[in-house]
């Protein structure tokens, strides 16, 4: 569990900004038909910030459904408050997800002592499997390999998605964790480095438009087939990049409806539609990928 190809995946809207449940059980069949390990519903790339409590658990329970148990959901149940966090794992504790992922906490900066008390208390409220998220770039928290450390730990948080995209962490966060604890990467740009070095697969923005060759990848270097991985990942490149020129989930949505993956690509405010100096770039990018 926890390895391999996992899907950020959107969360599809109508043009009226609603939760588009056709599209997602669309994408839901697309993921299972295409190898992806997991799908990690309603994290940030899911919009989780602007979806109020009751259109989360529900785009989680659907998402459930959809899968009827043919891949494994992992709930995205993070905040910045540790109440909030809470309360949203214990929604999700019996709807047949296999774990949550849950974001280092934004905006507050908490010490690293706050951060190991914020999983602690989320970890000891429920029996689900935890994966760690660390994302400074967008949260302005660090959640320091030590404190991962610390963290493991805790018998039920198993994981850590770091997207800070620095290698030099792989190494340094497996001696502090062991061998047991999964080691997934959060930036499409490094993930094969990343597993290279000791990582165990990816939650990857990619994987939402080109989810085969994101899970084969993953396959080959697991199988240690570098060669045929990195021949494979090149080809990726430029939308590992593109999928981020403006800030995330913009491109993926715009991708997704440009391949027929979903009906609508609306964005709720304060996100916008990707805008037309961007377009050809990740339309160029879907080609690169061999995807149009």
């Amino acid at each position: 569990m926890f390895t391999g190809s996992l899907v950020a995946l959107i969360t599809p809207m109508d043009s009226k900004g609603n939760v588009d449940h056709v599209s997602l059980k669309k994408l839901v069949e697309y993921h299972i038909a295409n190898g992806t390990s997991a799908i990690v519903s309603v994290g940030t790339t899911g919009e989780s910030a602007t979806l109020n409590h009751q259109e989360h658990i529900d785009v989680i329970k659907r998402t459930v459904d959809y899968a009827q148990g043919r891949i494994d959901i992992i709930a995205g149940t993070g905040s910045n408050a540790t109440k909030e966090a809470i309360e949203l794992t214990r929604q999700v504790e019996n709807i047949g997800v296999v774990g949550c992922l849950t974001v280092a906490p934004y905006y507050n900066k908490p010490t690293q002592e706050g951060m190991y008390q914020h999983f602690k208390a989320i970890a000891e409220c429920t029996a689900l499997p935890q994966i760690l998220y660390n994302v400074p770039g967008r949260t302005s928290s660090d959640i320091k390999p030590e404190t991962v450390g610390r963290l493991s730990k805790i018998k039920n948080i198993v994981a850590l998605k770091d997207a800070t995209g620095d290698l030099s962490r792989v190494y340094k966060t497996r001696k502090l964790v062991g061998d047991d604890f999964k080691l997934l990467s959060g930036d499409d740009a490094t993930f094969l480095d990343f597993m290279i070095l000791g990582g165990d697969g990816v939650i990857s923005v990619t994987a939402n438009v080109a989810a085969k060759q994101v899970a084969t990848v993953c396959q080959l270097a697991a199988n240690n087939q570098i060669k045929e991985a990195r021949a494979l990942n090149e080809s990726l490149l430029a939308l590992h990049n593109n999928l981020f020129i403006e800030p995330n989930p913009t491109p993926a949505k715009w991708a997704c409806l440009r391949l027929g993956l979903i009906a609508d690509g609306t964005i709720r405010l304060p996100m916008i539609s990707l805008t037309d100096a961007s377009i050809p770039a990740v339309e160029q990018a879907l080609k690169d990928a061999n995807l149009l």
